[in-house]
């Protein structure tokens, strides 16, 4: 019998140590004006902790929570989560900001997790891996992190950030993680294209979908089937910024997505002072996109000295065919953090913008250089929204609010991602918690 991996941990609503305690400010509510505030009271129902992961290799422990997702059918403490392209980290050599893979071959994986009495159990480790053939990071047939083009992608560096290792166009960033019940797959967002990537449920890779134009680029990877479904302008992402969120509606028509940032729509700069996202409804049976939506991100201005840039969306759950959770966070924790936020949104009455205000072109501007107001006299609806949970009036002391999923009983389930907890990331030292939320509506 294989022992299973258990990860202990403490059920308390205390902070974990000194290093997460401290007190947050309320602030200004308000978004949009058609922002509603809930009246839900919601609640922290249990906290259960990632206590000793397994190691990846390189003395580095097992990271997990870059998505959740809980499977109909299964009991209310089953989930199923991901870490995203492994191991990562940023150093500077010679003044050049380089980014490194200290463990290369990792594989991202999805997890299958039990949570009980405080504990996060390993049930199953699901590494994904091609149909056929062999990936050239890792010699075998299952996939690695590795950043895919040249140009495109950010240069991958050893540890050390002194040695060029070679670029892996099967390679995935995971961030996002849906189920597909009517044919028992997940699909999976990638921030690297981006793309969405489907799977079987042993983690072997089905197809991956990219922006139209794409596939192209990906004729010396023939082992995993690419398709042009996804607009054109979604290849405009921000280098790691791309796919952050997937959902599936439960029926297992639609396919939501969405990017972590507004799109670089023409560039950086206009991408830094959106507050645009696009949402992608893409119809599961013809994997073609069927309407694409506007969501606005919260102002800077309601906050105290944040940048736009600096406020992210990192997650989606689908409740029906048309209203969704979305989970907004900034780039900060502990006492620094100002945004830790859960939206309901409506997508019934917003406007179809899909094949429109995608390339500036004189007097006409992308959806990514609109002001609101620009948006608003071009006739754009937006998604009706409420928020739901102010995760930082619950205490949540986490930078990466991650994943989100809603289980059985109507609980949220929420989980940070601490970037393998290595050295030179942000979240060196960071634990990695599902809490369980309780809410009235």
């Amino acid at each position: 019998m294989n022992k299973k991996i258990v990860l202990t941990g403490i059920l308390t609503f205390s902070f974990l140590s000194a290093a997460f305690a401290y007190t947050h400010d309320a602030v200004t509510e308000a978004a949009t004006s058609s922002t509603q505030v809930s009246n839900s009271n919601p609640v922290v129902k249990e906290r259960f902790l990632v206590k000793n992961p397994p190691d990846v290799g390189n003395g580095i422990k097992a990271g997990m929570g870059s998505s959740l997702t809980h499977l109909p059918g299964d009991p209310d403490t089953i989930f199923y989560t991901t870490a995203d392209r492994g191991p990562n980290g940023e150093v500077v050599v010679n003044g050049e900001k380089r980014r490194t893979f200290p463990v290369p071959t990792y594989t991202p994986r999805i997890y299958k997790i039990k949570v009980s009495n405080g504990e996060v159990e390993i049930l199953k480790t699901i590494k994904l891996k091609l149909p056929k053939g062999t990936d050239e990071i890792t010699g075998n047939n299952y996939i690695s992190g590795v950043s895919n083009l040249p140009g495109l992608d950010e240069t991958p560096y050893d540890e050390k950030g002194e040695k060029q290792l070679p670029y892996d166009p099967y390679g995935l960033d995971t961030e996002g993680l849906a189920y597909s019940p009517k044919d028992d797959t997940f699909w999976l967002s990638d921030e690297y294209r981006p793309s969405l990537v489907q799977v079987k449920r042993d983690g072997t890779i089905l197809q991956r979908l990219l922006p139209s134009g794409m596939s192209k680029q990906y004729e010396n990877a023939p082992n995993i089937p690419v398709k042009d479904s996804l607009p054109a302008v979604f290849s405009k992402r921000i280098s790691n910024k791309g796919f952050e969120g997937v959902t599936i509606s439960p029926d297992g028509k639609w396919m939501f997505a969405l990017t972590q940032r507004p799109l670089g729509n023409p560039d950086v700069d206009t991408s830094n002072r959106s507050r645009a996202l696009r949402i992608l409804k893409i119809n599961l049976e013809t994997l073609k996109v069927a309407e694409e939506y506007v969501y606005l991100t919260d102002d800077e201005k309601q906050y105290n000295d944040l940048k736009q840039s600096n406020i992210y969306v990192s997650d989606l759950y689908a409740k029906d065919d048309h209203t969704l959770l979305v989970d907004e966070r900034d780039s900060f924790g502990g006492s620094e953090s100002q945004v830790k936020k859960i939206y309901q949104i409506d997508l019934s009455e917003a406007t179809n913008i899909q094949g429109k205000y995608n390339s500036p072109t004189g007097t006409t501007k992308s959806l990514e250089q609109m002001t609101v107001d620009e948006m608003e006299k071009a006739g754009i609806a937006f998604p009706k929204q409420r928020l739901v949970v102010d995760m930082l009036k619950l205490g949540y002391p986490f930078e990466k609010l991650e994943g989100l999923t809603m289980t059985n009983d109507h609980s949220l389930a929420v989980m940070n991602d601490n970037d393998f907890s290595i050295t030179n990331s942000s979240q060196n030292g960071t634990p990695t918690e599902l809490w369980k939320i309780g809410i009235s509506n």
